[in-house]
């Protein structure tokens, strides 16, 4: 049995641990706050570029652009993102253990897949397997910048124009709540027409051609598909890491009670111990 003494210092090293984990919550709390008012200021504009994107797309001829031609799926780039930093719970294993059935799919359908990386955590767990890596970005997902995503969208772009690769998908956790988040896996090119609802389905005169537009938005889109996931991918690791280290503090204030409650048994039992032994000797002396 543990003396008074070991369980004191386990109670001191918990008590740290907690003062740790609730310090962590804190500085999760503020940077979510900030990453979700980012994400919701960039939804409007994504969900717009992509409706007005897709309803060209719908009405322009094949052939039209590039990025629209669709090609029998030989040769498949799958980009994971994931996060720079762990302690935040299932978030990264969940999108990891998603990711790895996606790209196995993909092989068993007779794909040759390569995967680019976003954050140290996909790039540990991907190393650790028999996959074929391509690119690597460090750095990118705990800090989403619009310049990054464009030379994300420039590599995808390139690889599917140079035909290298019949399609390019992007795997990323999406903010739904605080401990909520919904693993999405989105084809980045070949554009798929038929992926969104759109309302503009009017007749319009586009001035200039269809094509001249396209040629400009479908890049642009396509950066801020990029962007927007690295926004939502970071909000919802900063609430995933809230969420646990929530539960991290928690657990430690209830292990703080058992050990109190253990180290007052056994101080008891200690006393009564000595207590018993002073009764003994005096009454065998007497």
């Amino acid at each position: 049995m543990a003396n008074i003494r070991d369980i004191r210092r386990r109670i001191k090293s918990v008590r740290n641990t907690g003062q740790i984990t609730k310090a962590m919550k804190m500085v999760s709390a503020a940077k979510l706050r900030r990453a979700e008012e980012a994400m919701m200021r960039s939804r409007p504009y994504a969900g717009k570029l992509e409706d007005v994107v897709c309803a060209l797309a719908r009405r322009a001829a094949d052939g039209t652009h590039p990025m629209l031609s669709e090609r029998e799926e030989k040769r498949v780039r799958v980009i994971v993102v994931t996060a720079d930093r762990g302690l935040c719970g299932a978030f990264n294993s969940n999108l990891l253990r998603a990711s790895l059935a996606f790209i196995k799919d993909k092989a068993d359908s007779g794909a040759e897949v390569t995967v680019d990386i976003v954050g140290r955590r996909g790039r540990d767990f991907f190393k650790r397997r028999e996959f074929e890596i391509g690119k690597i970005w460090i750095g990118v997902s705990s800090k989403p910048e619009y310049e990054k995503a464009g030379e994300i969208a420039d590599h995808a772009s390139r690889l599917f124009l140079e035909g290298g690769y019949d399609a390019v998908y992007l795997v990323y956790n999406e903010f739904k709540t605080l401990i909520t988040q919904k693993i999405t896996v989105k084809r980045l090119v070949p554009f798929c027409r038929e992926e969104v609802q759109t309302a503009f389905e009017e007749e319009f005169i586009f001035e200039p051609s269809e094509e001249e537009i396209l040629r400009t938005l479908l890049p642009r889109q396509l950066s801020f598909s990029i962007f927007q996931a690295l926004l939502e991918s970071y909000a919802s690791e900063q609430g995933a890491r809230m969420a646990a280290m929530e539960n991290a503090t928690r657990s430690a204030k209830e292990m703080i009670d058992k050990l109190t409650l253990h180290a007052n048994r056994v101080r008891q039992a200690a006393i009564t111990k000595e207590i018993i032994e002073v009764v003994s000797g005096a009454e065998a002396q007497s």
